[in-house]
């Protein structure tokens, strides 16, 4: 029994991927993803024969189980990690919807609050250059934004004023805050940010998230956040309890910095003229050795043999710095 998903045929579609769930004979929908990591996904349920004869299949999975419950069908995928999801049978704007779902989009997409209409700063609209590289992008659909893709030298959401990039908001779910801490990327990472006038790092979890971590011991996140904190006071690290909080914290503050380049004359004539143009920042401070807890971490995820304590032998160090070199 298989969870597939295979490309869309049909290039017209918006919704690219295919997904056949092996129930009632098989159920097919069309939907924008391959798995509802940071949203719901919208599904739209086509006929059995919509399926291809010769599948371009993108994913494969084996399924544990497939039930149907209710209004949804329950999916326990056979692997370690991103392994249960629902697909939801709802109604809403008057019509029959299904959705595909985590447990994680779920709570995310349940923050208990309803963020405010009201305009931030009083700007009727605000352009905020989003990273082409930034996959499952902020939407500010609720706001008056206005988005943009370009290249940016630091962070995933950017402020530019007057030619120069004066502000960016670097965005991390807590897993790949995690990952990219134990790596040594996220040091490189606020270090470039530190280099921009106003500049933070937005988690799309609560702190407490740390300490509920099983794949590697919650102090060793703890003591680089902290470290990173001290290293680089000028970056600040933001909890948001959810995405759509993490999104409404971006947008008010890049709009507070819209408002300070806009009023700060006589400091935006004494920034670094780091235009978004850039594909690096010259004058990032260069990051420091990491701890011998987090090499220790990175060696371990990379199958390399550590012992549990005690000083590391130069190879993994060596290891270590030719896997972070810039490139």
């Amino acid at each position: 029994m298989e969870l597939l998903i295979a490309a869309n045929p049909n290039p017209d579609s918006k919704l690219p991927f295919l997904l056949r769930v092996p129930i009632a004979g098989g159920l097919v929908f069309r939907t924008s993803g391959t798995w509802p990591r940071a949203t719901a996904l919208y599904c739209h349920p086509v006929s059995a024969d919509e399926w291809p004869a010769d599948p371009d299949i993108v994913e494969r999975a084996t399924l544990r189980s497939c039930a149907r419950r209710g209004a949804a069908i329950d999916l326990v995928l056979d692997r370690g990690r991103e392994n249960r999801s629902q697909i939801v049978f709802t109604r809403a704007r008057g019509r029959d919807m299904v959705f595909w779902q985590s447990p994680r989009t779920r709570r995310q997409a349940r923050p208990n609050v309803r963020t405010p209409t009201a305009r931030a700063a009083g700007l009727a609209d605000l352009e905020i250059v989003v990273d082409t590289r930034e996959q499952y992008a902020y939407r500010f659909a609720s706001q008056q934004v206005t988005t943009v893709q370009r290249a940016l030298p630091a962070g995933d959401y950017g402020l530019v004023h007057d030619g120069r990039l004066v502000a960016s908001v670097e965005r991390k779910s807590l897993p790949d805050l995690v990952s990219s801490l134990t790596g040594g990327t996220l040091r490189y990472a606020v270090a470039e940010l530190s280099a921009l006038p106003r500049a933070a790092v937005v988690v799309e979890d609560r702190y407490s998230a740390v300490f509920k971590l099983d794949r590697i011991r919650p102090a060793v996140v703890a003591d680089g956040l902290a470290e990173l904190q001290i290293r680089w006071p000028s970056v600040p690290l933001v909890f948001c309890e959810s995405r759509q909080l993490a999104e409404e914290w971006t947008y008010r503050f890049l709009a507070a910095a819209h408002t300070w380049a806009r009023d700060e004359h006589a400091t935006i004539d004494r920034l670094a003229s780091a235009t978004v143009e850039e594909t690096d920042l010259a004058t990032a401070p260069a990051a420091p050795e990491p701890s011998t807890a987090e090499v220790r971490a990175w060696a371990r995820a990379n199958q390399l043999t550590v012992p549990d304590r005690g000083k590391l032998k130069p190879e993994i160090w060596d290891a270590w710095r030719n896997a972070h070199r810039p490139s």
